[in-house]
């Protein structure tokens, strides 16, 4: 069952840092590569993806630079900086921290705690 783009809404950002963390890539590139992890369960809508490389650069998270393709036209490719790494671990923290807070809520397991 698809996940709702709701749920990952507030992660748009990070998403795209981890798909650069691996290597410098391109938009089609980046998308290819999320729905294949996810089994074809989740992308990005086009505009989705570009604001946020927008939003990513102007905020020094990431830079960019044209391919040089020989074969096809040019593609922009973008890369991780240094600030880009520091927010991704920043925001891998809290979600493990918000992931064991909704697995603790959700649960339907009773625990019973001494006084």
């Amino acid at each position: 069952m698809p996940i709702s783009a709701d749920t990952l809404r507030g992660y748009t950002d990070t998403i795209i840092l981890a798909q650069l963390l691996r290597e410098d890539s391109y938009g089609y590139e980046i998308n290819k590569n999320i729905r294949q992890r996810t089994n074809g369960d989740y992308e990005f809508k086009e505009a989705t993806l570009y604001t946020a490389f927008k939003r990513l650069e102007q905020n020094g998270l990431i830079t960019s630079y044209w391919g040089d393709e020989e074969s096809s036209a040019r593609r922009r490719y973008y890369a991780i900086t240094e600030a880009g790494r520091e927010r991704w671990e920043e925001r891998a923290r809290e979600w493990k921290e918000t992931r064991a807070l909704l697995d603790a809520l959700l649960s339907l397991e009773v625990g019973h705690e001494s006084d």
